[in-house]
């Protein structure tokens, strides 16, 4: 197991045993806008090339058709033989340079029975069919062959017959150059679209670092925590996009563990110091055992009734101590819960157990969400300190359950005629392990105001505690009601 913070990324092992480096982000992200960059270019260089390619050889074609059709209606008005095309005119207006004009074609006359009367630039072949047309009776008619090879050249060749068996005229059109054209085009196009990958998987390689570089600060800043266990640690929370909420929500996630770990810390030493005392008298009074045969009978029963007291209080302190530190994390539904009616179950369980009377005075709507075990256990520690502080007294025990105005809260409150709180103490009493000087000769935890002060503040509230006119406390908390509460 590593424990650095620069610990490598463990490796994929392939089928073949072969362990296999992760790429990082950062890669992957440069490599897919190469990739997709590529496609796009590609798709758009053959689409661009196909076009203009089918475009040159369409318009070369038409244009070559263009200079056919009107030789063979020139021959067809007029009776031309094969001087009238034979070059060499001075003014440039023979037949011949009508041909030329409009396009670059090759010229070549025939006489009769297919002789050369004037060869072209280059020569161009005469066969069975050409010959055949030089000796047709018939002006205008046409044979086309679109591939002949001259030179290694590939060129397009019409004849036409001069009629009454004067001859032919051969145009050709040389097409390899276009071709040669087309190549050219084709391998530029290759050459930019390469250039187009190579620039965006250079710009994707520049921003997939600035788009991850916070995201490798934050894996270094959590490879930090994994090693060190640490989490009053820096953590890179720039940015308004969802790297930086990325980072805010990591830093709120450490506050919390910090909180969290201060917190069982802090249970953990408090625990500690109060386990002591009860244990400590324990241990006394197990010595005191050894010799109980030694010892008048009414030390013998206030030995044992400090045992069973001492293991009591022992257990409630252990069962307040796993209740605190298992409160955050109960797993108990949240649901609507109407406070009157656990106050009326605290008020009766409370009657029951301890025999004084217990009054409860509702006003509103009681209702609030929240978990009601929970609950109910606040109002439950409020009650039985409020019994415990008023061990002789005779005023009933009041809880209080009141729909706040405006804000919407529900007030839960315990009135006893008890010793009352000092104002020093007010804000104290909910600490945990604190215990008011009067009340360290009592039994008790010093949990149990703790617990409700947990409970209030997970449901959205606080507690509270102050003097009562007359004398004696009002102690309680404060929660949302139900339509403010948390849901």
């Amino acid at each position: 197991m590593s424990t650095g913070p620069a610990a490598a990324e463990p490796a994929e092992t392939t089928p073949a045993g072969r362990r296999r480096v992760p790429r990082s982000l950062r890669a992957k992200l440069a490599v897919s806008f190469a990739a997709v960059a590529a496609g796009v270019t590609a798709l758009v260089g053959f689409l661009s090339y196909d076009s203009a390619a089918r475009l040159v050889r369409v318009d070369q074609e038409a244009v070559f058709d263009e200079i056919v059709h009107d030789l063979r209606q020139q021959v067809r008005a007029d009776s031309l033989g094969p001087q009238d095309f034979v070059s060499g005119d001075a003014d440039h207006d023979s037949p011949r340079d009508e041909l030329t004009r409009l396009a670059r074609t090759d010229v070549q006359v025939l006489g009769p029975h297919g002789a050369i009367v004037d060869a072209g630039t280059p020569k161009l072949p005469v066969d069975r069919s050409a010959r055949a047309l030089a000796d047709d009776k018939i002006a205008g008619r046409v044979d086309k062959d679109d591939d002949v090879q001259i030179d290694g050249d590939e060129f397009r060749v019409a004849t036409v017959a001069l009629g009454d068996g004067r001859g032919a005229v051969q145009v050709a059109q040389e097409f390899s150059d276009t071709e040669d054209l087309l190549a050219e085009l084709q391998r530029r196009t290759i050459l930019f679209a390469a250039a187009v990958v190579v620039a965006a998987g250079l710009f994707g390689w520049w921003l997939a670092r600035r788009i991850t570089s916070r995201l490798v600060r934050l894996a270094q800043t959590a490879e930090g925590v994994a090693s060190t266990g640490r989490l009053d640690v820096a953590v890179p929370v720039t940015g308004g996009d969802e790297v930086g909420s990325l980072g805010r929500s990591f830093d709120r996630m450490l506050g919390r563990l910090a909180r969290s770990v201060e917190d069982q810390r802090r249970l953990v030493q408090d625990a500690g110091h109060e386990l002591r005392t009860p244990l400590t008298s324990l241990r006394t009074n197990i010595s005191l055992l050894r010799r109980i045969d030694e010892l008048p009978p009414a030390v013998r029963e206030e030995l044992v009734a400090d045992l069973a007291q001492e293991s009591r209080e022992l257990t409630d302190l252990v069962n307040e101590l796993v209740e605190l530190a298992a409160g955050k994390e109960d797993d108990e539904p949240v649901v609507e819960v109407a406070l009157a009616e656990t106050a009326g179950d605290v008020a009766t369980l409370v009657r029951r157990r301890t025999g004084r009377t217990v009054t409860v005075r509702v006003t509103g709507d009681s209702t609030s969400r929240g978990r009601p075990a929970q609950l109910q256990r606040a109002v439950s520690n409020l009650v039985e300190n409020a019994a415990k502080f008023d061990t002789g007294g005779t005023a009933p025990i009041e809880i209080v359950v009141t729909r706040l105005a405006g804000s919407g809260g529900v007030r839960v409150e315990v009135l006893d005629r008890g010793p009352g709180i000092a104002d020093a103490e007010a804000d104290r009493i909910f600490d945990r392990f604190y215990r008011a000087p009067a009340a360290r000769s009592l039994p008790g935890s010093g949990l149990g105001l703790s617990i409700v002060r947990e409970v209030a503040a997970a449901h959205g509230g606080v507690a509270f505690a102050a003097r009562r006119d007359g004398g004696g406390a009002v102690i309680g908390f404060v929660v949302k009601g139900v339509e403010g509460a948390e849901r």
